[in-house]
């Protein structure tokens, strides 16, 4: 299907509402309108990429000379902009007769608004239908089918060239609104395609919005969360998914944003759960998990791995084996010659505040067994574990010691990381 024509933007309701008289550029009425945008003329063109309709109240003009104004016209032309429209009567008493003259010249379409219509209005309405021409006329097939949602979600979490009106518009197609001060949080789930567990964490949570949807694998998702909920949100994300998500299934969870915020915080929370779901199934994890039901992680908790292997796994390896040899080497010497867990036993010690009797339970050991391995611990570094200068090199060393031999021994058996490009997939 075509693309949405800058005639029939000028037969949307919310469009013949403001009384829109052609005064230039008859011939152009058929031109692809990509994007409608509203901004001060005075702003210029600058921001323009081609094929949009750009809105202004005709302040900056008020006040320009003529070359100003014909400059204005020529640069837009020169933008390849689909058509100007100026709203007429308030700001600007009359549309100059240097811009139509310049208009007619370079035959760009010049429209006069001679009723007050918010633009606001104007360009949620075109650009939804834009959005809706666009997506109902694709028919090459995806992995994932032609799912509004899933090309949305996909776009997010690969952060492609999108912007807030083009976010917010396919949102709304696929019924996702946030309202006032909703935090949004994204979740990816392996092992599963029924994104069931997703609409049953949903409910748990009190029945917020929701975008998920299945890709080869995995799932994906962003939760709604109230502004008015008390309590941590990705802790509560994490609760509902450990019962509402089956045995054996992975899920990661990301941050919490604000849906204010804009489309590239919500990229950064989907994205924040990729990165996590990917080192929370090639990494070992830090401590032992429960045995039986799902494990539900967060980017939070894998903070550190993710700020280690930023730029990928490989690019650092050889780093973080330096990092790892200069802070541990008496450990990795004595653990390659008596069977041991001293760095393991290190780590979780560091990753509860050095507590002894959270250590022990975790590691399922008594508490005199763990005072023996830290005394040998001390005793082989040279150094005393809970010096506030040290805490904070060997935790990212036993980290960075899990990541480079999980990685290397797994290398053979993991799957390799998933991608969600759209522009590739068409």
């Amino acid at each position: 299907m075509p693309a949405l024509t800058l005639r029939e933007v000028l037969a949307l309701d919310v469009v013949r509402a403001a009384e829109p008289e052609l005064l230039a550029g008859a011939a152009g009425l058929d031109r692809p309108v990509r994007w409608v945008h509203s901004s001060e003329v005075y702003e210029g063109a600058n921001f323009l990429d081609g094929g949009e309709l750009l809105l202004t109240n005709g302040f900056g003009l008020t006040d320009a000379d003529q070359e100003v104004r014909r400059r204005y016209v020529r640069e837009l032309a020169a933008r390849g902009a689909a058509g100007l429209a100026v709203e007429v009567g308030r700001s600007l008493p009359s549309m100059p007769d240097e811009v139509v003259d310049e208009a007619r010249r370079l035959e760009l379409p010049l429209l006069a608004l001679h009723r007050v219509v918010p633009f606001v209005r104007i360009t949620e309405a075109a650009n939804r239908a834009i959005v809706a021409r666009g997506l109902s006329g694709r028919s090459v097939a995806r992995p994932w089918g032609d799912d509004h949602t899933a090309a949305l979600l996909a776009d997010l979490a690969d952060r492609a060239a999108l912007n807030q009106p083009e976010v917010e518009a396919r949102a709304a197609l696929a019924g996702f609104q946030p309202g006032p001060g909703a935090r949004l949080i994204g979740v990816s789930v392996h092992g599963t395609r029924d994104t069931g567990c997703v609409d049953r964490a949903v409910r748990l949570l009190g029945g917020g919005g929701v975008l998920r949807a299945a890709f080869p694998g995995d799932l994906l998702a962003l939760l709604t969360l109230s502004g008015n909920r008390a309590g941590d949100p990705v802790r509560a994300v994490q609760d509902a998914f450990r019962t509402a998500a089956e045995p054996g299934l992975t899920v990661a969870v990301g941050h919490a944003v604000a849906a204010a915020a804009g489309w590239l915080r919500w990229s950064e929370t989907l994205r924040a759960a990729r990165t996590t779901l990917e080192l929370a199934l090639t990494v070992p994890p830090a401590e032992p998990s429960a045995p039986d039901g799902p494990l539900v992680t967060s980017s939070r908790a894998f903070a550190l791995e993710r700020e280690l292997t930023r730029g990928g796994v490989d690019a650092n390896r050889e780093r973080l084996a330096g990092m790892v040899q200069h802070a541990l080497g008496p450990l990795l010497e004595w653990e390659a010659a008596h069977a041991s867990d001293l760095v393991r036993t290190l780590e979780v010690h560091l990753r509860h505040g050095c507590s002894p009797t959270r250590t022990a339970a975790l590691l399922h050991i008594g508490r005199q067994s763990l005072y023996q391995r830290l005394e040998r611990i001390e005793s082989l570094l040279g150094l005393e574990i809970g010096d506030p200068d040290l805490l904070g090199e060997l935790l990212a060393a036993t980290c960075a010691h899990r990541v480079v031999r999980g990685t290397a021994a797994e290398a053979g058996t993991l799957r390799p990381p998933h991608r969600f490009g759209v522009l590739s997939a068409l």
